[in-house]
């Protein structure tokens, strides 16, 4: 079963990511790069200011040791594959959205190590990973399929078309039945961490990471909504990755999961209100 739910996450992840490529051009790939105003708050928002609020979450709350290690697991991985369904339904920016998910990915490999290396004089908890392990992870979940189905609308573009709607269709099926799995075999998990302070501390996490991305995204609503969108949902595979390499006796998969369902309840208002502004 835990076989079976992994294989559809990561499928739907690579998917969905290879299905919104497919509508992307390679100008889009230096939509960003052309915006060195927007490419540094976008920089700024997504690898300096949830860092900082980690620690500061972690200084101010009394919360679990489990959860402090999300929070800071989480605050260093960017590249939220499932961005550019997020971004899409809010009336994002296609073409920031694209040269963000791929600047980001890039970025991570050196700026994620880094991070870690300045966090750990400020928390308690030693956190390390060595650059090759996020480029992995990167690579699979994001670059690739990034690139792939760029490279297939530029050489293609009538299969590009074709392909769209039906591998996104596959996407969002497989994710819906992985989402489904995954909670039905962690319920009680899950469940569990009601009452702990976990999900006070990862609303107030999603809520502060949405506002201050939307702001710094600037007057442009269709970059507000995508880098609102980015800072505020992180890589949960990225996370896990970094809780699991530091501490393998320790379980995260549950507050990763409920992250996850935090953030997708906090994300709802804030999408139908972008759309009722498009």
């Amino acid at each position: 079963m835990k076989t079976m739910i992994l294989l559809a996450l990561q499928v739907s992840v690579v998917t969905t990511v290879f299905g919104f490529a497919l509508n992307a051009t390679w100008n889009d790939l230096l939509y960003l790069i052309r915006r060195p105003g927007l490419l540094g708050r976008s920089l700024l928002s997504v690898f300096v200011i949830m860092p900082v609020l980690a620690l500061v979450l972690a200084h101010w709350l009394d919360f679990r040791p489990t959860t402090e290690i999300v929070v800071i697991a989480l605050a260093i991985s960017p590249v939220p594959p499932l961005l550019p369904m997020k971004h899409s339904k809010a009336g994002g920016s296609a073409p920031y959205g694209f040269g963000l998910m791929i600047v980001l990915s890039l970025v991570s490999i050196v700026a994620i190590p880094a991070i870690l290396a300045i966090l750990d004089r400020f928390v308690d908890q030693r956190v390390a990973m060595q650059p090759s392990a996020v480029a992995k992870i990167v690579l699979i979940s994001t670059v690739l399929p990034l690139l792939a189905g760029s490279t297939v609308r530029a050489l293609w573009p009538l299969l590009a078309d074709r392909l769209a709607r039906p591998v996104g269709s596959i996407g969002r099926l497989l994710l819906a039945i992985g989402v489904l799995m995954l909670l039905g075999s962690m319920a009680p998990s899950v469940a569990a961490l009601v009452g702990t302070g976990t999900i006070v501390v990862m609303t107030i996490f999603a809520v502060t990471g949405l506002a201050l991305g939307h702001v710094l995204g600037g007057a442009d609503p269709g970059h507000s909504a995508v880098l609102g969108l980015a800072t505020a949902c992180r890589h949960p595979a990225l996370a896990f990755a970094v809780a699991t390499t530091n501490f393998p006796d320790q379980r995260f998969g549950p507050t990763i999961v409920l992250y996850l369902l935090v953030t997708a309840i906090v994300g709802i208002p804030y999408v139908a209100w972008r759309k009722r502004q498009a």
